[in-house]
């Protein structure tokens, strides 16, 4: 008995899963009636130790191969019941290359080869023989089965993968379009740098990638916020002389918004028109939003009537990112107006649209118009989404109104929509300005149960609370394992951290902290000198804290109320009032009117250096400033006055 040279002992498992092949085993003749599913069976399929020969019939790889080539072509795929046994890579090569020219034959044997009959077999594709059938796949109108095969080959590298469809060009009687779908499965796979191999690949070959490949790998790059990276390759196409598409200057655009660069976002739009191309809605819309996103709503504006101007039709993507724009900069009666023109314009507001207006009133604190935008949202059957019930939530915790706000996670649950991190962030954040801690981090644990990750606001919640309740080191270990856990911390986090130790006195690991802030290049806001100073004072270390005045000032940071506040407390109760009086002129002289904190602080340094003469000038001054004294006030008062005769004698009290 001949045993057909290239074929190896099966190894079958009735477990092995896979998506490529490699043939079972034969059965006797006489089962040949039975169906294939039937000649798999678990107790049908041989065992890895029993040997295997192939019928006497076969008398070559040629005989085989033709054999298993006619079955194929057929559709008679019982008829391989009885030769379908461990077959080779290199054999499997050999019959995908006799299909090439075939590709729906070579396209039905792979998708065989996946089902679930088939499941059980060794079956494998190398590289080599997947790139193969990409070649006579990629003959097919419909490139998806193509692109599919050439994500599973991208297990390798994306210069392995070129390679070997290069290897397998020749013998395949291929087309270079190939190479073009290799560089889009990168891009549809998100692999930036295989995608970036594939390319300088075809480059070096001289292998000319078409525009839409280009296209996919310039989209990628700008999606992954690799712009430095979009502007070389977009140069290498100019002298590759690609000729750019609409799609490419709108990508290009996108990547100029990216990058913060509106004004040559907008000359790029001129220069369109040197190359014979008219802007379209995307190209417009694209300029809108990245307008809208940096807050300037006025150029928006203006460009949403250019393109009115020009016969472009605003699409929903228009409007939702002028209404989003007007309602973050507190123009919300202006969204308002853009959504009614939306309807009025024939263009059917969808979720987006809705949740920015919920989101805008609940900023706002008009609960109830954003209740009512979400009622109207049921009534015309627009399904909510997490971003819908987010603001409410916050809003209701906001306004104290907890039952309220676990009545919409029950909804939410109703509906089948699941919480996201924002979400546990909004109910974390909420519990922790409640007070109940507990009940925080109960819902930390249940995040990371349910596999959500935690983010940089999870964390700053955490540590706030830890912090307030007198909890350092416990708050450092979250802040420890924040890093560990890949949470790259923002500036509210390390306040919040700052805070706990000034807090503590710890006045040397908050200023490590200040410095460590900027080794990680943040830039220290106004919370956190005025948490720096609030510490420092604590502690009687007034001059010191004065001296951040200027040191904010070099970083082009504006002292506000607290800060002055700060320092006047701090000077009034070490008694050292002709310092706190030049803070408060200090305070007047840029623009900031004294509060309630500013003269109980006054008041209270007065009549603590038994001036209350001068702390009643004061008392009478806030008042007829509109400022209600509270009880903190007359306390002071009352301490600074010297005798009962006194008490007796002041009008104000």
């Amino acid at each position: 008995m001949k045993v057909l040279r290239g074929l190896q002992r099966p190894r079958i498992s009735a477990t092995s899963a896979f998506s490529s092949s490699s043939f079972s085993c034969s059965a006797p003749s006489s089962m040949g009636a039975q169906s294939f599913e039937t000649l798999l069976s678990e107790e049908n399929i041989p065992g890895p130790s029993k040997e295997c020969p192939f019928p006497e019939r076969f008398h070559g790889e040629d005989q085989f191969l033709q054999l298993m080539e006619n079955s194929i072509v057929g559709n008679r795929w019982h008829e391989m019941a009885e030769f379908v046994s461990g077959v080779t890579p290199s054999l499997l090569n050999q019959l995908l290359v006799r299909l090439g020219d075939r590709p729906n034959a070579v396209l039905g044997f792979l998708e065989r080869l996946e089902s679930p009959a088939w499941s059980r077999l060794r079956i494998r594709l190398d590289l080599r023989s997947l790139c193969v059938a990409v070649h006579a796949v990629s003959r097919l109108k419909n490139l998806e089965p193509a692109l599919k095969l050439l994500r599973k080959a991208l297990s390798s590298s994306g210069r392995s993968v070129f390679e070997s469809l290069e290897e397998t060009f020749d013998e395949s009687g291929s087309t270079k379009k190939v190479y073009d779908l290799l560089l889009k499965a990168c891009c549809l796979a998100g692999k930036v740098d295989e995608a970036l191999e594939v390319f300088y690949s075809m480059k070096d070959r001289g292998i000319i990638p078409g525009i839409d490949a280009c296209n996919n790998l310039l989209s990628l790059l700008s999606k992954k916020k690799r712009t430095e990276t979009a502007w070389v390759v977009y140069a290498e196409m100019f002298r590759l002389k690609i000729t750019s598409s609409i799609i490419t200057f709108n990508v290009m655009i996108n990547v100029l918004c990216k990058e913060g660069k509106m004004k040559k976002a907008r000359r790029f739009l001129l220069h369109m028109a040197d190359y014979g191309f008219k802007p379209t809605v995307v190209t417009y819309n694209t300029i809108i939003h990245g307008y809208c996103t940096r807050g300037k709503v006025v150029q928006a504006l203006e460009l949403f009537d250019s393109m009115k101007e020009k016969g472009v039709r605003p699409d929903s993507f228009t409007y939702n990112s002028l209404i989003s724009g007007l309602s973050r900069v507190g123009r919300l009666q202006e969204a308002v107006e853009f959504f009614r023109k939306m309807v009025d314009g024939g263009t059917v507001p969808g979720v987006v649209a809705y949740n920015t207006l919920i989101d805008g009133y609940c900023n706002k604190g008009d609960l109830k118009t954003a209740l009512n935008y979400r009622n109207e949202m049921n009534e015309k059957g627009i399904e909510p989404t997490v971003c819908t019930y987010n603001p409410l939530i916050h809003e209701l915790f906001m306004e104290g109104k907890i039952d309220d706000a676990n009545a919409l996670l029950e909804e939410m649950k109703e509906r089948g929509i699941p919480p996201d991190s924002v979400t546990y962030n909004i109910l974390i954040n909420g519990y922790c300005k409640e007070g109940n801690s507990a009940k925080a981090f109960d819902l930390h644990s249940e995040m990371l149960s349910k596999e959500i990750q935690p983010t940089a606001v999870t964390y700053t919640s955490l540590i706030y609370a830890l912090c307030k309740q007198r909890k350092v080191n416990d708050a450092e270990h979250f802040f420890q394992q924040a890093l560990l856990g890949g949470i790259s911390p923002d500036v509210a986090m390390i306040n919040a951290l700052i805070d706990g130790y000034a807090a503590e006195g710890n006045m040397e690991r908050a200023f490590f902290l200040l410095k460590d802030m900027e080794r990680k290049k943040l830039s220290p806001d106004e919370v956190t000198y005025n948490t720096l100073m609030r510490g420092l004072c604590r502690f009687g270390k007034v001059d010191e804290a004065r001296s951040l005045l200027d040191e904010m000032r070099s970083k082009d940071l504006t002292p506000d109320y607290i800060s002055y506040n700060t320092l006047i407390s701090g000077y009034s109760k070490k008694g050292e009032m002709a310092d706190a009086f030049g803070v408060h002129e200090e305070m007047l002289s840029r623009g900031f009117n004294p509060t309630l904190l500013t003269y109980n602080a006054l008041i209270h340094g007065l009549c603590k250096t038994k001036d209350g003469n001068k702390a009643e000038e004061l008392l009478k001054e806030m008042v007829s400033k509109g400022i209600t004294p509270d009880d903190n006030t007359y306390l002071s008062m009352m301490e600074g006055l010297s005798s009962v005769k006194d008490l007796e004698n002041n009008e104000n009290l």
